[in-house]
């Protein structure tokens, strides 16, 4: 199997390259076997599907990391973009924007025009896992490139993570105990100089049974922005 390492990435949809903050996102990654051989299946049935492990999306030097969980199949997963293509970034794209962190309500595909600002979206797992459940071990294996991204992003002020899931991994990026910090939805941890605010994820199940509505989730958003120390709308 290759773990090669690829500081330079292309941008899905586009000719151009996009040189990654992190030195470790390889767009040909095989370290899980199972995934590999799940993407290697989507890339034959779905050849116009990005089909690949999902880069992060975002400022490069944010002031608020959001953790999510792994590419949906139809979404990032087809699109090459983080919460790009599905449900689950309908929330997400709206909120951010209302908080002048995105320079528009929706993010279509990889190409279009939205900006982040401030903030950059990473995720726990980069590859679609089948039933969007990742195991642990696939968790794990993926947590080093988190770690490392995370290593070169000097400036955050504030990580927000969707879901239980994310909060374990940021943690194990972090190389902090979980149980010091138990996972509750708008919880605010201390992390030094910087903060960990926990959120249910804005998936569709979440918000079409209104376990996470959307003034839950912009009290959310707008509690990170406050300890970013950016300017409230």
């Amino acid at each position: 199997m290759r773990h090669r390492l690829a500081p330079v990435s292309r941008a899905p949809g586009t000719g151009m390259t996009q040189r990654s903050p992190t030195p470790v996102y390889d767009p040909d990654c095989t370290r899980c076997p199972r995934l590999a051989r799940y993407l290697a299946q989507t890339r034959q049935r779905q050849p116009d599907y990005w089909g690949r492990p999902v880069p992060s999306f975002g400022a490069r030097q944010p002031r608020i990391v959001i953790v999510g969980l792994a590419p949906g199949m139809h979404g990032a997963n087809r699109t090459g973009r983080p919460f790009t293509g599905d449900h689950a970034g309908i929330l997400l794209y709206e909120t951010l924007h209302a908080f002048g962190l995105a320079s528009r309500p929706f993010s279509q595909a990889a190409d279009d025009a939205l900006v982040l600002r401030a903030a950059r979206i990473v995720n726990a797992v980069k590859c679609v896992p089948p039933q969007n459940r990742p195991l642990p071990a696939e968790i794990r294996s993926c947590n080093r490139y988190l770690a490392q991204e995370l290593e070169e992003l000097r400036g955050v002020r504030v990580y927000l993570a969707l879901g239980r899931i994310a909060h374990d991994a940021l943690l194990m990026a972090l190389g902090l105990p979980r149980a010091r910090y138990p996972f509750a939805h708008a919880r605010v941890h201390p992390l030094g100089r910087r903060y960990l605010v926990d959120s249910y994820h804005c998936s569709r199940y979440n918000t079409s049974t209104r376990r996470l509505t959307p003034d839950m989730f912009r009290a959310v958003v707008g509690a990170a922005c406050g300890l970013a120390g950016l300017p409230l709308p």
